[in-house]
């Protein structure tokens, strides 16, 4: 009987170690339209469960809390914007890596630093959904450059960090 009791305690361990907690952060662009009101965009989305059984389904994209012309000049109000389920299927996912939970936390706090920084944050030219989402990439291992001419391009933007990261195993989407 007690040779049961173990065997049975080794195999109940070995279960609980191949189940592993783990959560997926994929890199999406959105394409965008003015027909349709929407511009490009890139933002990140993370699904999964942590190790104490926390299930995850979230996504950040930073954005101006107001669309309009100011944004050409200057620094405007910004937010962390959250997108619907339909908009997330109508996207462009551009490469998925697991993380775990201290990876998760740490992409967590940086999406809470963007979005409490003070004052006007949101800057077309240097702190844009791109910059937003290429820090939340760096966290994770990511190489990460922002070439000017990429800067109001989510989409050629990603390719463009696809291509500097073989190891990711992805190819840029036409």
């Amino acid at each position: 009987m007690q040779l049961f009791r173990i065997l049975f305690a080794v195999l109940a361990l070995s279960f609980a170690t191949a189940a592993q907690a783990d959560v997926r952060i994929t890199f999406h662009s959105f394409n965008g339209s003015v027909l349709m009101g929407r511009y490009p965009h890139t933002f990140v989305s993370m699904i999964g469960t942590l190790d104490d059984g926390t299930r995850v389904k979230e996504n950040y994209g930073f954005s101006a809390k107001k669309t309009s012309a100011a944004i050409l000049r200057g620094p405007v109000e910004h937010m962390i914007l959250v997108e619907k389920d339909k908009w997330l299927e109508n996207t462009n996912r551009h490469f998925t890596l697991t993380i775990d939970d201290a990876k998760y936390r740490e992409v967590k706090a940086e999406v809470e630093r963007w979005r409490n920084a003070p004052g006007a944050y949101y800057d077309l030219k240097t702190r844009n959904c791109i910059h937003f989402v290429g820090s939340l990439a760096r966290i994770v291992g990511v190489r990460v450059e922002y070439p000017d001419d990429m800067l109001r391009r989510p989409k050629a933007w990603l390719n463009h960090v696809t291509g500097l990261n073989p190891k990711l195993g992805a190819k840029p989407i036409d």
